[in-house]
């Protein structure tokens, strides 16, 4: 007879085998109502599994991030089945869980139109408001082959014919429609109340250019409508603030066809590139690491070497030269900084030994997965290694991660959650190796004084890692800058240095990165900041706007005089109404306007205003020269706004 455990403690006790639903019945019937899933021993299962022996329980609802995943899971499966009754002869593939919602893919013989997503999502409607019963059934891997052929959905034969045939095959309907799936799902399509499709892309079967392109629909779901429409308008403001609409509205880069994930740099955006290298250059001279330069192109036996060639190969840009010998340009910098560490005999007296780079690397992603400044083939990094010995883990580990996140304050990123990643199961190196490195990166988070979640089987292959994610202003998670610790790289290339008994003892690596990608990072500035830069890394901090052309001379003399003080300022003289001068600056983000008439030439002054549209009143340029320089030497925490 079995004993269930609840999370509080409590116990229940049944006289038969019993189901997660007939439990939360017993417990309450507002919770039975509220139920969509329930974990048992830790497994997330449907509200129809039967529990025939002793186990803990804890009941699913809507409340719990496993409660919208499942909501999301199920509303996927909605989404084949309206299309399946809309369009009988879509092929139906797979239809995953994503970040935010869902998406599904088809073959169906024309694209799918907005009108065609307008329609499927009033017939999702419909199916979820006739709450339909889910249920599930089980069969052998040869039954669901021919199950799935029968219903002429090729794809999901050809699913179901890669598993293993020992694995259990579960099917799950809904009406008339059945869908292979592992599940949970929601006990009916009445529980699914708040949802919407977004768009349809393109995407090929299982994800290889050389099959055929799919359709994929993409779709968001919640668990209420408050949460449906708050996570539509950060959808909207998203697109408002998205990175390309913005470099292009102020002129700031391009891509084109001819170099598929590179950039083109226009003036002002490569003047914001070298402002963060400039702004992080110096952080990192203040914090002890020395600037190095490594060649883009080495010798492929090397890369073999490192372990890269093995485990990252697909991604590695590769050439052949005449005389038969392959390079690569480089993906990473790691390898180029441990020839240089190499170069000369290193006592244990000079660690930590810290070599920076903002290294251009390079590597192949799929065309598909290119997305503006966010996804690249061609990047910099702000790479770091340093070299430390095993006893000096713990301290630079902490050291880097207050450095980190007090960088990430500099640039308005205040909530920074961190992960820590374990080992994957592509790695290099012994378990013991493993675990030293493991547990030599959580005591420098607590060191730090920080908290951290577990990411588990995603560090690097050559060792764990923790990611730094930060949340922007509308409530998106970004995953930038990474600490990790390697000791298996140094001893891969034959990096040592000599120990206080004059033997040679391999260095412990931390590969360190701030803002990660560069061009990414740039991008996620963007978008955070709506393209209002702050003025310390605005291509343009002010600009001077005359009246009339009476102020022309004074314009440039104050322009010039505030250029020479090291301050990014224009003018604009045009013969235009300043009004649409100031309408046409404050559209470009610049964040002061300067205004100059009869009136503020005569007394030696200037009308200052901001982006925003607030008057700051007249100030002489020497005052407005002084308060910018003291808001720039602040790097943007405070402002001529107060």
């Amino acid at each position: 007879m079995p004993v269930v455990t609840l999370p509080d403690g409590s116990q229940r006790r049944f006289d038969n085998p019993v189901t997660v639903d007939e439990v939360a019945a017993d417990i309450g019937a507002g919770l039975r109502k509220a139920a969509l899933a329930g974990r048992v021993n830790g497994k997330l299962v449907d509200t129809s599994f039967l529990i025939s022996s002793d186990a803990s329980l804890a009941i699913v609802t809507d409340r719990d991030p496993d409660g919208i995943e499942v909501i999301r899971h199920s509303t996927a499966h909605l989404l084949a089945q309206a299309v399946k009754q809309l369009f009988p002869d879509a092929q139906v593939t797979i239809g995953p869980v994503i970040q935010d919602g869902f998406y599904y893919d088809f073959s169906y013989k024309r694209p799918f139109t907005t009108e065609d997503l307008a329609a499927i999502e009033a017939k999702m409607t419909e199916l979820a408001k006739a709450d339909q019963k889910v249920t599930r059934r089980v069969l052998t891997r040869d039954e669901a082959v021919k199950f799935f052929k029968h219903q002429g959905e090729v794809y999901k034969a050809e699913i179901i014919a890669g598993i293993p045939d020992k694995d259990e095959i579960s099917l799950y309907g809904q009406g008339d429609w059945v869908d292979l799936c592992r599940g949970p799902h929601v006990p009916s399509t009445g529980k699914l109340k708040a949802f919407k499709l977004t768009k349809v892309a393109g995407a090929y079967w299982r994800g290889d250019s050389r099959n055929e392109m799919l359709q994929r629909i993409y779709g968001t779901a919640w668990a209420d409508k408050k949460q449906l429409d708050d996570y539509l308008h950060r959808l909207e403001e998203a697109e408002k603030r998205d990175h390309r609409r913005i470099g292009r509205e102020l002129d700031l880069f391009h891509l084109q066809e001819e170099a598929p994930g590179a950039v083109f740099w226009h003036p002002k955006g490569w003047q914001v590139f070298q402002n963060l290298i400039a702004y992080m250059r110096q952080r990192q001279l203040e914090a002890g690491y020395e600037e190095v330069s490594a060649p883009e192109l080495m010798d492929s036996s090397l890369w073999a070497q490192s372990g890269h060639l093995e485990a990252f190969g697909e991604n590695m840009f590769l050439t052949k030269t005449p005389d038969e010998r392959t390079y690569c340009i480089k993906p990473m910098n790691c390898p180029g900084h441990v020839q240089i560490f190499k170069h000369g005999l290193r006592s244990y007296r000079e660690l930590p030994v810290r070599l920076c780079e903002f290294g251009k690397v390079h590597r192949y992603e799929p065309s598909g997965s290119l997305h503006g400044l966010m996804r690249v083939r061609a990047f910099t990094q702000d790479d770091a290694h340093v070299f430390v010995s095993e006893d000096q883990i713990t301290a630079e580990a902490a050291a880097v991660t207050r450095l980190i996140l007090d960088i990430y304050r500099d640039f308005g990123f205040d909530d920074v959650r961190i992960k820590f990643a374990d080992r994957p199961p592509k790695r290099v190196g012994s378990d013991e190796i493993w675990d030293m490195s493991e547990k030599a990166l959580i005591a420098g988070t607590k060191a730090a004084g920080v908290e951290y979640t577990l990411n588990p089987g995603e560090g690097a292959f050559y060792g764990p890692k923790l990611e730094f994610v930060l949340r922007d202003a509308i409530g998106r998670d970004w995953q930038c800058g990474t600490l990790q610790v390697d000791l298996n790289m140094p001893g891969r290339l034959g990096a040592y240095f000599i120990d206080e008994h004059s033997g040679k003892k391999t260095p412990v690596m931390l590969h360190r990165a701030i803002f990660g990608s560069l061009e990414r990072f740039f991008a996620i500035l963007l978008e955070h900041h709506s393209g209002k830069l702050p003025a310390w890394l605005a291509p343009v901090q002010a600009v001077v706007l005359s009246i009339t052309d009476r102020q022309d001379d004074y314009v440039r003399r104050v322009t010039e005089s505030l250029k020479n003080q090291g301050f990014r300022v224009s003018f604009d003289l045009r013969n235009e109404k300043v009004g649409f001068k100031i309408r046409e600056h404050t559209l470009q983000r610049v964040p002061y306007l300067l205004v100059a008439g009869d009136k503020e030439v005569a007394a030696n002054l200037l009308s200052v205003r901001t982006r925003s549209g607030k008057d700051l009143g007249t100030m002489s340029p020497e005052t407005f020269a002084e308060r910018l320089r003291i808001e720039l030497n602040s790097r943007g925490r405070q402002t001529l706004e107060g």
